[in-house]
């Protein structure tokens, strides 16, 4: 099994044949609680917010993809954050990217900055910044890599050594990669986590998030605050996210290409003020997505989320207005092309003068490619384009 390729691993890791009847498809177990055979000796279940054989298939398989050995699955993304940030107590500090996605900032300055957890929004991309954030009482590093929206990229290996070097977690949210195209965890993270609503469902049909690592102890008590917190997903969940990571493969590879021919074209319009993807040489951190951001074949990717700047919001809204196959909607990585406005959706509840600052403007377009034909994505971008210049 070691030596099996992250395709064989997606479709066969924890999707064992059922042993009574040999369904071939991992079953869904829809029970709240489990018979014991006496008081105290039960089958290794008991009830289904600790311990479910569904969920157990997940989390086994999410696992092997991230190189990790124990997966904790929530019921969303944001649910294995909180569930991440419990680990903290009152007091500790936690050194944080400055352009995470709004769910992570809302999450922190409105519930658990009133709890006693402090936090300094930092650039992570620069390592001084980074230093300078640290203090005695630091005991977490949060980062995204690439972020969301701007696609700014943090140095996992470096942030690893400094955290390393000052006894301080590092925990990587690597939804906007997924396990296909970045595993942080072999880049020296503790834990990694994602929105498996996102890439690994892939299908814009279910809500989940999962947190994996190698270290023992982090996992059981990851595994703690699951059973304790009981923001679990559903069994049905959890079989629709194991029946689509069986394709995970081929959806990212089809999805970053076509984002990598979609950015490249994009770049020689000069309707647009900024293009930000990373697989771009002009982007400023190339260098380093080619040498952090791989495949399992070693190959390097970038993804596939692209943001334009229209100029205007005049511009914006008649290009969202045009596009006939980009969907406006929140959310990203599914089989769907999607369009966002991260200004007023994803990160609408991030206080301006903040999105000033890090140069989230209005007029910024946020694309998720999907797995559709790249020549009809576009044939509707450059329609849409032509028609917003006025």
């Amino acid at each position: 099994m070691k030596k099996w390729k992250f395709s064989t691993k997606s479709v066969h890791i924890g999707n064992d044949p059922d042993e009574k009847t040999g369904s071939v498809s991992v079953p869904i177990y829809l029970t709240s609680t489990y018979e014991q055979d006496a008081v105290g000796k039960d089958r290794g279940y008991d009830y289904s917010r600790a311990v479910n054989p569904t969920r157990e298939r997940l989390e086994e398989n999410i696992a092997a993809l991230a190189g990790g050995q124990f997966g904790i699955a929530f019921a969303s993304g944001m649910a294995a954050i909180t569930s991440i940030f419990q680990l903290l107590k009152f007091n500790d500090h936690v050194v944080i990217s400055r352009n995470v996605y709004g769910g992570t900032y809302r999450l922190v300055k409105q519930v658990l900055n009133s709890q006693g957890i402090d936090f300094t929004f930092t650039d992570t991309s620069a390592s001084e910044a980074v230093l300078s954030a640290i203090r005695p009482e630091t005991k977490m590093m949060f980062i995204e890599t690439p972020t969301n929206p701007l696609l700014e990229l943090s140095d996992i290996s470096l942030l690893a050594k400094i955290c390393e070097d000052h006894n301080i977690l590092l925990i990587v949210d690597n939804t906007f990669m997924s396990p296909f195209g970045q595993r942080p965890l072999s880049l020296g993270a503790h834990l990694v986590v994602h929105s498996s609503t996102k890439f690994i469902g892939g299908h814009s049909d279910v809500l989940g998030g999962i947190a994996v690592t190698s270290d023992e102890n982090l996992g059981e008590k990851l595994r703690f605050i699951q059973k304790s917190v009981g923001a679990v997903p559903s069994p049905f969940d959890c079989w629709l996210l194991i029946r689509s990571i069986k394709t995970l493969p081929l959806r990212a590879i089809r999805q970053f290409d076509t984002a990598q021919q979609l950015a490249e074209k994009l770049s020689t319009r000069k309707e647009l003020s900024r293009i930000i993807y990373p697989g771009l040489p002009v982007h400023p951190q190339h260098k380093l997505a080619k040498s952090q951001q791989l495949d399992p074949s070693g190959k390097p990717v970038f993804g596939s989320m692209i943001s334009i700047d229209m100029g205007s919001i005049e511009s914006r809204d008649r290009f969202l207005k045009r596009l006939k196959i980009f969907i406006l909607a929140e959310s990203l990585g599914g089989v769907e092309s999607l369009v966002s406005v991260p200004y007023v959706m994803t990160h609408g509840s991030i206080p301006p003068e903040e999105k000033e600052f890090l140069g989230l403007t209005e007029s910024l377009v946020r694309l998720s490619v999907g797995i559709e034909d790249p020549e009809d994505l576009w044939n509707d971008l450059e329609t849409a384009l032509t028609d917003s210049s006025g």
